[in-house]
């Protein structure tokens, strides 16, 4: 049997963010297929406890200590600001993920995959087998996208250095490997046109609709979100919701509701939800019984990159989503039929207080958009064609 080294910088588990539920459906997905898989990652202290998770989605695992983080870390992350590097390439460097990958690579693996583009810092270069990178997003283009909506010229001038040094890292990368797998058809072409990858092939975003089974959406003025609250692009999208949305909503619903459902909610975000209705619950073991029966849920976000997997999770639980247009960016969905689309703050609070009024609407957003999921998003699919990319590059 062939063997595929697939190299992570992040830890798989809990599977509470967007890159870790696609990269652990991938990797289930080629579980029992055409390779061995070696999963090379950090872990923290308390990975044991997840053995079946990992069990499930390789045959061998190898780690590195994961990195510990404290309060502070996004301050002394700073530090790199001056760096050739992009500062969340510069603090994914680490020589002891770099040992285990050398490592590994000298036992001459038949393909080695590296997940997330700052992960390549961690390879040597050139890379001594055949090798494929697993983008999540276009990252320049997240870096470009919050400078424009940041109005403090300070912060927009280091968000335009970052995104210049994310750019020539990004390119660099996206030339080096075999192959590029991206993660839609709109990222694919970004990345030919604008970075001159030789070799892009996009899978098709996928949900486990086992897993999330379907609940008509409820009758209640009830919204939710779920995401990280410590990633940028989601705590942009929930400042904007506290600030200029959610005053609407209630302006129209008294009663209505917002659970803002992921794990470090700032202090602040808690002070400025609670007289509006909004909870913060943070990290949840399933967001199922907060999603469940929900009368709407939103997707507020300005910034951000590839495509977002808790849309079509949303869509197979069965709320009606409101979202802006970059909020379901790269996915196969058409508005008015699979979620109503609002790109500024009146049109996004008006969407939410129709899906709430208006129980026909509700109904029949949540169906079809649950039938397309079913039909069109299988995690199997795209498992299916990563596995082809990777036979591809192997000769």
């Amino acid at each position: 049997m062939r063997r595929l080294l697939f190299v992570s910088p992040r830890f798989l588990f809990p599977a509470d963010e967007g890159g870790k539920i696609r990269t652990g459906q991938v990797l289930r997905g080629l579980a029992g297929g055409t390779f061995h898989v070696t999963l090379a990652s950090p872990a923290p202290p308390d990975a044991a406890s997840f053995r079946g998770d990992i069990e499930r989605v390789c045959d061998e695992f190898v780690t590195w200590p994961e990195p510990q983080r404290g309060r502070l870390f996004g301050l002394t992350r700073m530090r790199h600001l001056a760096g050739r590097e992009p500062i969340p390439v510069a603090t994914d460097r680490n020589r002891e993920a770099e040992a285990v990958v050398r490592r590994e690579l000298e036992k001459k693996p038949d393909v080695v995959v590296i997940d997330f583009v700052h992960a390549a810092i961690l390879a040597p270069d050139p890379l001594p087998a055949p090798s494929v990178l697993f983008t999540h997003n276009v990252e320049t283009e997240i870096f470009a996208r919050q400078v424009e909506v940041t109005k403090d010229p300070v912060r927009r001038a280091i968000w335009r250095d970052q995104m210049r040094k994310m750019e020539a890292f990004e390119r660099d990368a996206a030339r080096r490997f075999d192959a590029l797998v991206a993660v839609s058809e709109r990222d694919a072409d970004t990345f030919r046109e604008r970075f001159g990858a030789p070799n892009v092939r996009a899978i098709p975003t996928g949900v486990d609709t086992d897993l999330h089974a379907y609940e008509p959406p409820g009758d209640e003025d009830t919204a939710v979100f779920t995401g990280a609250l410590d990633w940028h692009a989601n705590a942009d999208g929930i400042s904007w919701l506290l600030d200029e949305i959610w005053p609407r909503v209630r302006e129209r619903r008294s009663n209505a509701r917002l659970v803002v459902v992921g794990r470090n909610p700032p202090r602040s975000f808690v002070e400025r939800g609670e007289p509006l209705g909004v909870t913060f619950p943070g990290f949840v073991d399933s967001i199922h019984p907060y999603v469940h029966g929900a009368g709407a849920y939103v997707i507020p976000l300005r910034v951000g990159g590839g495509t977002r997997i808790k849309a079509y999770e949303a869509m197979a639980l069965g709320p009606p989503v409101v979202s802006t247009a970059l909020g379901v960016e790269g996915l196969d969905v058409r508005p008015d039929d699979h979620y109503l689309r609002a790109d500024d703050a009146a049109a996004f609070a008006d969407a939410v207080c129709r899906v709430f009024e208006d129980r026909a609407l509700r109904e029949g957003l949540s169906q079809r958009a649950r039938e397309h999921v079913v039909e069109s998003c299988s995690y199997r699919r795209a498992a299916r064609v990563f596995e082809e990319i990777c036979e591809s590059v192997t000769g």
